[in-house]
Order: C-alpha cells, then sequence, then structure tokens
C-alpha cells in the first residue's frame, strides 16, 4: 500500500468520531486534505457539521467539498480539531508546521475539546526533532530573533542549522499570517516541553511547531492497518 492510501485510512479512521452538529477544526496538509474530503461526502449524505480551517488552502478544499465553514469569532469552542503531523512521540507531542501553517494550527487546536492527529506511522518516532521544527517569525528584527532562538536552542541542549524557509520563486516564504518561517534542523530535541516554553517567551517569534500536550488520541496508518495512540 502507497503512502498516500495509508493517510487516507487513517484520515477515514477519525471519520469514526465525527457526530453529527459538531463544530470541527480542519488540518493543513496533505493527511488533512484526505480527511476534508471524506467529511465533505458524509456532508453530502447528510451529516450537519460546521467546520472552522487552518488555512487558506484548507478552506478552499473544505468549500469544494460542501462543507459549511465558521470562525472562531463565531464560536467561542470547538468539539474536535483532526489534523496532521510531521512527527508524534510516545506522549503525542508534535512537530508541525511542514506546510507552513503552525500558528493558525496552534489557535484551533488550543481552542478544541480534542485534537486527533492522523498520520502514517513513518511520522512516529521516539524523540523529536528528526523533523526540521518550523518557528514562525517576524520579518521585523529577523537577525535579533535568529541569535534569541539560537540562545533558547542552546539553553535546552539543541542546536543546529537555522534556515530561513523559501519560496518556490526562491523569496522568503510567507505564511498567511505574513511571517516568515525559520527551519531549526536540530536532529534530536531533548527536552521539547522546556525548549516550547523558552521559544514561546521571544520577541519575534509568532509561533513554534511544537505542539505540547494538545494531542489526545494519534490514528497511525501502516501496512499492518490502523494503530491508535494515546498518550502515554
Amino acid at each position: 500500500m502507497n503512502l498516500d492510501a495509508l493517510k487516507r485510512q487513517a484520515a477515514a479512521r477519525a471519520l469514526d468520531f465525527v457526530e453529527g452538529g459538531m463544530k470541527l477544526g480542519l488540518g493543513t496538509g496533505s493527511t488533512a486534505k484526505h480527511f476534508v474530503e471524506l467529511l465533505g461526502e458524509r456532508v453530502r449524505e447528510g451529516l450537519e457539521v460546521v467546520g472552522v480551517p487552518t488555512s487558506e488552502a484548507t478552506r478552499a478544499d473544505a468549500l469544494r467539498c460542501g462543507i459549511r465553514l465558521t470562525t472562531l469569532d463565531e464560536v467561542d469552542r470547538l468539539d474536535l480539531t483532526v489534523d496532521g503531523a510531521d512527527e508524534v512521540d510516545p506522549a503525542l507531542n508534535l512537530i508541525k508546521g511542514g506546510g507552513g501553517a503552525l500558528l493558525r494550527e496552534k489557535i484551533v487546536a488550543a481552542a478544541s475539546d480534542r485534537m486527533i492527529v492522523i498520520a502514517d506511522d513513518s511520522k512516529w518516532v521516539e524523540t523529536l526533532g528528526r523533523f526540521p521544527l518550523p518557528i514562525e517569525v517576524v520579518p521585523f528584527g529577523l537577525g535579533a530573533t535568529r541569535r534569541a532562538i539560537e540562545k533558547a536552542l542552546a539553553d535546552c541542549g539543541a542546536s543546529g542549522q537555522l534556515v530561513l524557509r523559501k519560496g518556490k520563486d526562491g523569496h522568503a516564504f510567507v505564511t498567511d499570517s505574513g511571517h516568515w518561517i525559520v527551519d531549526a534542523h536540530l536532529g534530536r530535541i531533548p527536552d521539547a516541553p522546556r525548549l516550547a516554553q523558552s521559544l514561546s517567551c521571544i520577541a519575534g517569534v509568532a509561533e513554534h511547531g511544537l505542539f505540547i500536550g494538545i494531542a489526545s488520541l494519534a490514528m497511525l496508518a501502516g501496512p499492518q492497518g490502523i494503530r491508535v495512540v494515546e498518550p502515554r
């Protein structure tokens, strides 16, 4: 079974947790796109839900699939967010942001009663850090922000190259919120919760891709089927 088919399996399993009348956070990325498409099929069959998209790309997909949308200005809480991840550890701490939507993804997940992660089992790691950690930054004062990030990494026992993400045009990649992203190539993050707290305190960092204690369940699809993981 190819990777895309595994992602669709994980997305389909997450649909088991969706009930009529729910307010849903709709994630961003290739696996979340499968969820949106499958949810759209259920909506066309009569399921009534409303969604909050985590990116402009997801908004477009949801509208194409006939899913009714709202915003966090119009509703105070969401019942469930379903989203992918770039890495998942045994505590269900995550690295997210490979698609560049980490700020909106975290806002939506934090406003939800539950977050289900859907991914293929290649995203499972014992220690976070193999995937470069996205850090969303304000363009103004980038040099000072980078130095503060480097210090936070060193203080937390992590080190590696910081690379400004580029778009297909060769210029700095711009997020939906108008920020840039610095990817930290660390290899291993010894203490992800500590690093998450340190990065959050830096002026100039809009958000980072460490999702600590947010996910409540993970659906990991592999050749042997779906593995459902709860936090250790």
